[in-house]
């Protein structure tokens, strides 16, 4: 009998949750028992010994890379403007590349200076996904929830569709699906293969009613799935990814300026908390091993 199986290897930390520097972020991730780590592109460069240092630095942590993040209102532009953003990607492609990310987060623009025409969107996402094709890596694009054109996954998926390029799929953010209320059922229009990233969190109030709410929630009181309110719509979340067919890593991206002022362990610790969760509760595939959680995919 076959079944679906794996273990925390499938759940991974974002630096942008912990205070400190790299290395002591790194290490309060893998000492909570993670394998894997989403790097933010502050975290490398303002390293106290440079990019290649921090390189160097996220290779000898033993830590699987899932993504580097984030290129911001890269699509719409023109002229100048255009320029000086293809300049920016490729930057964070060589940077995505040096510390052996797969995948290069990219988030729907807010800028006023922007087009809103689905079409010119789609073409400059295909061809920052041709930048990153000699590269390796693939293009993860995410619709904010406060965009100012694309601000849900239905919409963002329309343009990657649109675009049709090979390494461009979709990031799955809970908290700004959670705060446009956007339908779960919409998440079957997907196909799994083009999910390239799910970044999950969640807060706690149950309904959000203003833009600048939104973003103060999202950039400063986020929480580790399972502790706050929308934990039901969490779970839900994961469970109609997996009937989706989504193998893929689930990275908690946890903005909270409490836990910037917590001891890195403690964090990590809430992490790997959410993680038991996730894995055991909701998903129910655990097998247990001996010091090892089997948490979320493979074959037996």
């Amino acid at each position: 009998m076959s079944r679906t199986t794996g273990n925390i290897d499938d759940f991974g930390m974002d630096t942008i949750t912990l205070a400190g520097s790299l290395g002591a972020k790194l290490q309060a991730i893998r000492e909570a028992g993670f394998s894997q780590v989403m790097l933010k592109a502050n975290d490398i460069v303002g390293h106290e010994g440079g990019v290649d240092a921090a390189v160097r630095l996220v290779k000898a942590s033993g830590l699987r890379v899932t993504g580097f993040q984030v290129l911001r209102d890269f699509e719409g532009l023109s002229g100048h403007l255009h320029d000086y953003k293809v300049d920016m990607a490729k930057a964070m492609l060589e940077m995505a590349r040096a510390l052996g990310a797969p995948v290069l987060l990219a988030c729907s623009s807010t800028s006023q200076h922007a087009t809103q025409d689905l079409d010119a969107i789609a073409r400059d996402l295909r061809k920052l996904a041709m930048l990153a094709v000699p590269l390796g890596i693939k293009v993860a694009y995410e619709g904010l929830s406060w965009g100012r054109t694309i601000n849900e996954f239905t919409t963002a998926w329309d343009v990657i569709c649109r675009a049709d390029a090979p390494n461009l799929g979709i990031g799955i953010d809970s908290f700004h699906i959670f705060a446009t209320q956007t339908p779960l059922d919409a998440l079957d229009q997907l196909d799994p293969r083009k999910i390239f990233l799910v970044q999950l969190a969640d807060f706690m109030w149950q309904e959000i009613r203003t833009v600048e709410e939104r973003i103060s929630t999202a950039r400063t009181f986020r929480v580790f799935p399972g502790e706050g309110v929308h934990s039901v719509q969490v779970a839900d979340l994961v469970m109609r990814l997996a009937a989706l067919g989504y193998r893929g890593d689930y990275s908690f991206e946890v903005f909270n300026d409490d836990y910037q002022q917590m001891p890195l362990p403690l964090v990590a610790q809430r992490a790997r908390a959410s993680a038991e969760w996730l894995g055991e509760d909701v998903l129910r595939r655990s097998v247990p091993l001996p010091n090892r959680m089997r948490l979320g995919r493979g074959t037996v």
